[in-house]
């Protein structure tokens, strides 16, 4: 005898369902403001011509990592790679993507992250979400995304959003929990309140750990953002779909370097902030 099946599916789908018919106003209005978002970073990069922007990218690069011209050297030739292959304009739409992404995560999850490491009840809740969202397959995060907003940029990165999020949450509540006890006692006996302790002593200590996890939200929007191309997500994630779909190895293979370049990029810039 079979059990009766539980509708675990038919409940999200009418909960998807009520969502989109009470709140379709603010959806679009979200919409709106994301893609906007989007559109000013994508225009800001393109601004200056290949040549320059590689230029004051490279020259932030060797002005974060404490004046190492090797690490600038590379990051410009990289991006003059990336030029040469006619990649420039997807690669500054996907890096807009993947900066939109990542600030929408870092405000939502360090927030959050503080309010963890300061409750262990909402821990205790929060926890469980985490965990469900670090093992559901990134897939399933395109569904409920082009239900709400469609086809497009807003929906890809509405996904990476919430794909990223839970490293910034889990690094925040760590690096605040890790604190040593005995440096927020002397800062309570000197009569610090609670946003004292938290600004002056308990942030700027767990700053390296915070940044491993901004480090690790940028990484998993670069990934997510290129699994977005499925829904309309513009950038290098398309191309890949693109040399995928007429299996065109070379498409591919230069789309996916121009990524692994990106990658590397922002992965030293932000390891060197956190040494900084």
């Amino acid at each position: 005898m079979s059990l009766p099946r539980i509708p675990l599916g038919d409940g999200v789908e009418m909960a998807v369902e009520w969502v989109e018919s009470h709140f379709g106003g603010f959806l679009d209005l979200l919409s709106a403001v994301l893609g906007a978002l989007v559109g000013g970073l994508k225009d800001v990069l393109l601004f200056l011509p290949p040549l320059a922007m590689a230029l004051v990218i490279a020259a932030f690069v060797w002005a974060v990592s404490r004046r190492n011209s090797k690490m600038a050297t590379a990051t410009l030739l990289g991006l003059l790679l990336i030029g040469n292959m006619q990649l420039w304009s997807l690669s500054m739409e996907t890096l807009a993507l993947v900066i939109s992404s990542t600030l929408v995560a870092l405000v939502i999850g360090i927030p959050v992250g503080i309010l963890c490491s300061r409750s262990d009840a909402a821990n205790s809740m929060i926890t469980p979400i985490l965990d469900l969202m670090q093992t559901m397959p990134s897939f399933v995060y395109l569904i409920p995304a082009v239900i709400f907003f469609g086809l497009g940029n807003v929906p890809g990165m509405i996904a990476t959003v919430v794909f990223a999020m839970p490293p910034t949450i889990r690094l925040t509540n760590l690096g605040i929990r890790q604190v040593p006890k005995d440096l927020v006692e002397v800062a309570e006996a000197f009569g610090s309140t609670p946003r004292q302790k938290l600004l002056k002593v308990q942030l700027p200590l767990a700053m390296p750990t915070i940044m491993a996890g901004v480090n690790q939200c940028i990484m998993l929007s670069l990934s997510m953002v290129v699994i977005a191309a499925m829904i309309g997500a513009r950038g290098l994630g398309y191309q890949v779909l693109v040399g995928i779909q007429r299996v065109d190895i070379g498409t591919g293979f230069e789309a996916g370097l121009a990524i692994v370049i990106i990658a590397m990029v922002l992965d030293r810039i932000t390891r060197s902030l956190t040494k900084g």
